[in-house]
């Protein structure tokens, strides 16, 4: 009795084992552009331009993807942003919560609690910040304050040079020090300061070529 029910158990193991065997894939991923190149985690390096170390990037999560249309840097966890001279010595810094860095373009897109320190002590913050490498710009669309040792701005509408001695703010409020006393703005103040006066104009929103961009 032992030997039959033994021979029907292999049996029916032989004839299972020879049906039709069903191959289990997963999907392929698309579209192609989801997929990195790079992602690394706790990021803390020099980046260099020309051969000179200019910048340090410090972030928990860095995402390179040179597939996307166009290739971007993403720094979906926040990103600081050291500046150095020829001397290596500090003289900005940049965070936000959040940055995309179009690298075709030298094209940072910055957003959620932008601060930014310049050497001459000045000091910025906005809830998004552009920063065109190629043109040497920094801009934003966002309500924006901007303070200086002599001066306090805030409007809608931000653009300077990137070492911010060259500004226009637009729809702005604020005070600046005239005479050791604490002043309210100008006519000429609330659209521009008189030092650089029809040097710079609001410009139009940026936009990478693509039609992509999130």
């Amino acid at each position: 009795m032992k030997q039959i029910l033994l021979y029907i158990i292999l049996g029916v193991l032989f004839f299972a084992s020879c049906e039709e065997q069903k191959e289990h894939t997963a999907p392929a991923i698309l579209p192609r552009d989801s997929a990195s190149v790079m992602t690394s985690y706790g990021v803390n390096t020099l980046i260099s331009d020309s051969g000179v170390i200019k910048y340090r990037i410090v972030t928990e999560r860095w995402d390179i993807n040179e597939v996307k249309n166009p290739p971007r840097w993403t720094f979906d966890k926040g990103v600081f942003l050291e500046a150095f001279d020829q001397k290596f010595h500090i003289y900005s810094y940049i965070q936000c919560d959040s940055a995309i860095y179009y690298n075709q373009q030298k094209l940072w897109v910055m957003r959620g609690r932008v601060r930014i320190l310049t050497k001459d002590d000045i000091r910025f913050s906005s809830e998004e910040l552009y920063w065109d490498e190629n043109a040497h710009e920094i801009y934003s669309y966002k309500y924006s304050r901007l303070i200086t040792p002599d001066r306090r701005l805030e409007g809608s509408y931000f653009r300077s040079d990137e070492q911010m001695t060259k500004y226009y703010v637009s729809n702005t409020r604020g005070s600046f020090v005239k005479g050791g006393m604490m002043e309210s703005p100008s006519d000429t103040m609330r659209s521009q300061p008189d030092s650089v006066k029809g040097t710079l104009r609001p410009r139009a929103t940026p936009q990478p070529k693509s039609s992509n961009i999130p």
